[in-house]
């Protein structure tokens, strides 16, 4: 099937011409042979050619990303790299965050940029890039273009690396580039086709160069850019093909359009939300006094979610609530029952509350799961001292010293029952031991200086007295 020689359109089959009826009525049209309102072709209108206002919203967007990276460098200490707290203050797209509540965020990030060469890259592109396109559509259908694949770009990026900062106007450049490449494919001109092909070759080419840049380079945010990009060629394509001049049509096809990006939000929400949400709380905690709070609420929509079970536990225990603590780890005990360090956070907590036989019970069921458990021995060799029995107790602290774990106070607790038996070398060789692992601390010199003293060691208790009092001191 033979192509039309002016702008490339395919020719009806079996014509002997060359040249198509569009060109050939919009060339009459350019020879005043024919009044423009005749030519009914649907063609969207010509790219390049500017009109209305002196100042474009390109310029505007342009305008904005400045500004906004002139506000960071007035608040931050560099404009060469900004640090990940100023980003996330201003507005950054972070899993914990904006999937936590904070949506705003997939429309804040395009105006943020990482430092000075981020932002001078990005403008260089929008600058070419938003001029092409609005000048094609036209001012406010560039601006939907420009957002919405934005807001798809982000929501790739959360998708795709929740954990990670996200920053730039990528997502909406390589949305912008999309658009035009599908509807320099696929829409009507009123122009040569070498024009039309030679700028399709340079954005197919922009677009392929700078995603296979940010597969080899890390920091690069490809998610956002493959989000914009793909619905970009979304949007051009049906407004090539479904309403190339319509106005009302093409508000349909925005919405169509912007109705999937909304629907792909609800999909990330459920597929990365939760996750992301828990994460917030755990940033949260010991930060904020509603984290508790936060843990509550999360637990009531998730209430099979280990997890926030584990950290609402630890958060009542770190407020010395122990009974709700222990309603806690219960729960997670429950809800995986080869959790060993539910149980043993449990026994913790029963010793707390003075609870010790059934203190012994929980690190029992830890020892009888795992023997080898140091913190199993550990917990039994708490009990056993609290109980009085302390040569018991020390031989449970041998055991769990001898075992792999980062448990730290074996020793300590080794020496105080070496100490309740008189057996102060032992005890003073336990406290060094102890020191040796876990470095200085108060109470480990206080129980030290009751040991020296017991031994009448009047100086090295006095010392060790002194450097008690100047570590506690120091801790004001």
């Amino acid at each position: 099937m033979a192509n039309c020689i002016r702008c490339g359109r395919q020719l009806p089959p079996l014509t002997w011409k060359k040249i198509c009826q569009w060109c050939v009525q919009h060339e009459a049209a350019q020879r005043g042979e024919e009044p423009d309102e005749n030519v009914t072709q649907p063609v969207i209108r010509r790219p390049w050619v500017r009109s209305g206002s002196s100042i474009s919203l390109t310029q505007i967007i342009f305008g904005a990303n400045v500004a906004v990276f002139l506000a960071m460098a007035l608040a931050g200490k560099s404009v060469v790299d900004f640090s990940g707290e100023t980003l996330v203050h201003f507005g950054a797209n972070y899993g914990p965050y904006t999937l936590s509540g904070e949506w705003w965020r997939l429309v804040t990030y395009m105006f943020l940029h990482g430092g000075i060469m981020h932002i001078a890259f990005n403008m260089w592109c929008l600058w070419d890039l938003g001029a092409l396109c609005e000048s094609l559509y036209g001012r406010w259908t560039f601006l939907t273009i420009y957002l919405i694949t934005g807001v798809a770009g982000g929501l790739a990026s959360v998708a795709w690396h929740p954990g990670v900062l996200s920053v730039g106007a990528s997502g909406a450049i390589f949305g912008l580039a999309g658009a035009l490449i599908a509807s320099f494919y696929l829409g009507e001109f009123s122009l040569p086709s070498f024009a039309i092909k030679g700028t399709l070759r340079s954005l197919v080419f922009f677009a392929g160069f700078n995603l296979l840049f940010g597969s080899l380079f890390p920091g690069i945010d490809n998610g956002a850019h493959i989000g914009g990009l793909v619905s970009g060629l979304a949007l051009g394509a049906l407004i090539a093909k479904l309403a190339p001049h319509d106005a009302t049509r093409r508000v349909t096809v925005i919405g169509v359009v912007a109705l999937a990006v909304l629907a792909a939000g609800f999909g990330v929400r459920e597929w990365r939300g939760r996750s992301m949400r828990m994460a917030r709380v755990f940033q949260s905690l010991g930060e904020n006094a509603d984290s508790v709070d936060q843990l509550q609420k999360l637990v009531s929509e998730n209430p099979n979610l280990v997890s926030a079970h584990a950290a609402l536990a630890q958060a009542y225990f770190d407020r010395q609530d122990f009974s709700q603590a222990e309603a806690e780890f219960k729960r997670v005990a429950e809800l995986q029952p080869q959790n060993a360090d539910a149980r043993f956070n449990l026994g913790i907590v029963y010793l707390n509350e003075k609870k010790v036989d059934d203190a012994k019970t929980a690190f029992g069921q830890m020892a009888a799961q795992d023997p080898k458990s140091a913190e199993a021995h550990y917990g039994l060799g708490l009990v056993l001292a609290i109980q009085g029995n302390d040569q018991a107790a020390i031989e449970e602290f041998k055991s769990a010293a001898g075992l792999p774990s980062h448990l730290s106070g074996i020793n300590y607790e080794m020496g105080k029952s070496y100490a309740k038996l008189k057996m102060y070398d032992d005890a003073i060789a336990a406290f060094g031991k102890e020191r040796e692992k876990s470095g200085d601390d108060p109470d480990l010199e206080n129980a030290l200086a009751d040991v020296y003293e017991a031994k009448g060691m009047t100086q090295q208790a006095q010392e060790a007295r002194d450097k008690a009092g100047k570590m506690k001191g120091g801790q004001r």
